[in-house]
């Protein structure tokens, strides 16, 4: 039965390959302004503005917050605005940031570009590429879904060994101008690109639709619906930033190989990968509904062999777990707001939980790098970590009563 799903999506990818290319790449190109990529510089940004770890820290969290603020006021413009309009303009930001970022000599051009590139990368172009997905698929959207999630993957495995080898063989701000260099040449496709088939849904922005939504988010937020959601979407993100932000504290407290820890990161791309389409097929199958009450699970199983086995096994045990989980959210976290809230408004709506979900990402390094400085053990840490996962899981049941 599965290679029979298996084989339907091959042929659901290649029939539909011009659509979901687009969101594949877009998701790729977010990597320029993911926390993943980003942390390749903080060591010699740290250098050059003679700054301390917690200071750079700091710093990075408040631009992740101020740009997550920003997101929720132009997210909502995929809902009105022709797709590729919206994409050029978050393309020349991100590229802007990422220019920006190697010409920074003073604190204030270093902390604009460090909201552009968490605006523009990890926020908007993301954000583009699962509405406008969403959007077009229907019966398929899981499948659609994890396609173009696989952008984060590919970027994960490729991107950090091409910057880490640039600054290697010259220095940071050529890698940072470089990757903005690279960003301005994908404009020059996309200007030859037809994207007509995404504004097909477009709404106009003089309606009470959006606009209505763009207005009345405390609505939204308040509403059961959003507290049954959001918990969820803002765990993953806050557990996974938390975690990694600080894996190798964690490992040199336990006395573990710090190479051995990082070859098992094969493990953890590989199983992300895989359970990128597996969940895109199980939406479509079960839908997203169904997947929501569990795919949070393994995540949490994961920290606990991370916190209390002695054997570096525990490590690999938690990257294998946390991929299953990583792999199937990039899906279902997008899908499940599309069940619940429909597609017309999807920008305006899915922009909220990406605000929260950015959020998250900058309060997980805050709270865990405080609870490391007042001398709390990797053990109670993720300890802490696994039990405010089990309440998430526990709300996330009451998905069957929406």
């Amino acid at each position: 039965m599965k290679t029979l799903h298996l084989k339907d999506f091959y042929k659901f990818i290649i029939t539909n390959f011009r659509k979901l290319s687009f969101g594949w790449i877009l998701t790729f190109l977010s990597s320029f302004g993911q926390t993943f990529l980003i942390s390749l510089y903080v060591p010699e940004i740290i250098k050059a503005f003679s700054i301390s770890e917690g200071t750079f820290g700091a710093i990075y969290a408040g631009c992740t917050v101020t740009a997550s603020i920003i997101m929720l006021t132009v997210g909502h413009t995929v809902d009105h605005k022709p797709a590729k309009t919206v994409t050029a303009f978050s393309i020349t930001g991100l590229a802007i940031a990422t220019i920006l970022l190697g010409f920074s000599y003073y604190f204030i051009p270093l902390i604009i570009a460090i909201i552009m590139l968490r605006l523009f990368g990890q926020g908007l172009l993301t954000h583009i590429s699962m509405t406008l997905i969403s959007k077009i698929f229907d019966k398929n959207r899981g499948k659609a879904l994890s396609f173009s999630s696989l952008g984060f993957s590919i970027g994960e495995a490729i991107l950090p060994i091409l910057i880490t080898t640039i600054i290697a063989f010259y220095n940071w701000r050529v890698a940072a101008i470089g990757s903005g260099a690279l960003l301005l040449l994908y404009l020059v496709k996309l200007k030859f690109t037809n994207l007509k088939h995404f504004d097909d849904k477009l709404i106009s922005i003089k309606g009470n639709t959006t606009k209505k939504l763009v207005n009345n988010y405390k609505e939204i937020i308040f509403n059961k619906k959003f507290g049954i959601l959001m918990p969820a979407v803002f765990a993953v993100s806050f557990i996974n930033t938390a975690v990694f932000f600080y894996q190798y504290i964690f490992v040199e407290q336990k006395e573990w190989s710090a190479t051995l820890y990082a070859s098992f990161f094969t493990a953890y791309a590989i199983t992300r990968l895989v359970f990128s389409l597996f969940g895109g097929v199980w939406v479509d199958k079960y839908t997203a509904k169904k997947l929501f009450r569990f795919y949070l699970i393994p995540l949490n199983i994961g920290l606990l062999p991370f916190a209390f086995m002695d054997s570096i096994i525990g490590a690999l045990a938690f990257l294998i777990l946390a991929g299953i989980t990583t792999g199937i959210s990039g899906t279902v976290k997008t899908a499940i707001i599309a069940e619940v809230y429909g597609t017309e408004n999807l920008g305006a709506i899915r922009s909220i939980f990406t605000m929260f979900m950015v959020i998250s990402t900058a309060l997980g390094p805050l709270i865990v790098g405080f609870l490391i400085d007042h001398d709390f053990s990797v053990s109670h840490i993720l300890l802490i970590l696994s039990i405010i996962l089990c309440i998430v899981v526990f709300n996330s049941q009451r998905i069957n009563r929406i």
